[in-house]
Order: C-alpha cells, then structure tokens, then sequence
C-alpha cells in the first residue's frame, strides 16, 4: 500500500502525518485527528455531512483525498465552534428547530457559515440553494432556512 506524507494546517494547528494514499479527508481527520463532528453519511459527495472548510471555501470530504489537502488550511465544524463562528447559527437552529437528530448539522452549520462569509444579506432562494446538497430527514427543512435567515439578520457570526 502506497503512503504519503501530507503538511497541512487543521483548526489553526499545524499537522504533519503519513496516511495511506487512499484515506480520505473525512476518514482522515475522523480517525487519525479524532474531530469526529465531520460526518460520514454518503460516502458518495451527496449528503453533506462530510462538509468542511478548505482554504474558506466549503469542501465534501468524503469525495477528497487527504492528500489533496497538502498545504491547505482545513476548518471542521469544531475548530469554527471553538472560535466562536457558529455560536449565532448555532442559537437560531435552537429557536427555529432547526435540528433534531443532529446528524446533518455540523455540515449544514459549515456551509451556513460559508454562505454568511461571502453574502451579507442571503435571500431565502439564496440559502436554499446554498443548502441544497444537504440531506435532513428530520426537519423538512423549513425550520432550518428560517434558521440562517434569523442568523443573518442578526450578523453576529464570526467572519471566515
């Protein structure tokens, strides 16, 4: 089996592994970093449970190698949690249940906040459609764009 060693930055912190050529980003910040809010749902790209941050842009980790983040800057759902960048999103999805088995949520949370990074003032078209390759079966997703609506409205969230 083939290796290679990868020099990345993951939550701010610098990380230097070998992993197998073949380990996703998903599986691999999962198992070998142990932030296990990035999820596995798919493993096909379709769901959005994997969603992270890469280099501030919103990346399906599942479809990604981890190898193909060498040099880049990874964000999960924790390393935003820990600066305080979802804590508004976080609030609203509370008001509006936005969230209910809690599956989907970090990834809906990270592409939210991506969303909030580059559009200050988001349409409900406009959330939807960044939502869109999300998978929720629990709200029917209403309660969810109302949600990012709220939050945007109140633009307390952190910038990228």
């Amino acid at each position: 089996m083939t290796h290679v060693s990868i020099d990345l930055t993951v939550n701010g912190r610098a990380v230097r592994e070998t992993v197998q050529a073949r380990m996703t980003l998903v599986d691999f910040v999962r198992e070998r970093l142990d932030l296990t809010g990035t999820h596995v749902g798919c493993a096909h790209g379709v769901c959005g449970a994997c969603l992270v941050l890469i280099d501030g842009v919103a990346a399906r980790s599942c479809v990604m190698l981890a190898a193909s983040a060498d040099g880049r800057a990874v964000e999960t759902i924790e390393g935003l949690s820990e600066r305080g960048a979802t804590r508004n999103l976080a609030e609203a999805f509370t008001r509006h249940g936005g969230l209910q088995c809690g599956f989907c949520t970090p990834g809906i949370l990270v592409a939210a906040h991506a969303l909030l990074a580059e559009t200050t003032r988001p349409t409900r078209d406009g959330i939807r459609e960044a939502l869109a390759g999300h998978i929720c079966r629990c709200t029917g997703y209403e309660p969810i764009v109302d949600a990012v609506a709220d939050a945007a409205a109140g633009r307390q969230d952190a910038g990228p």
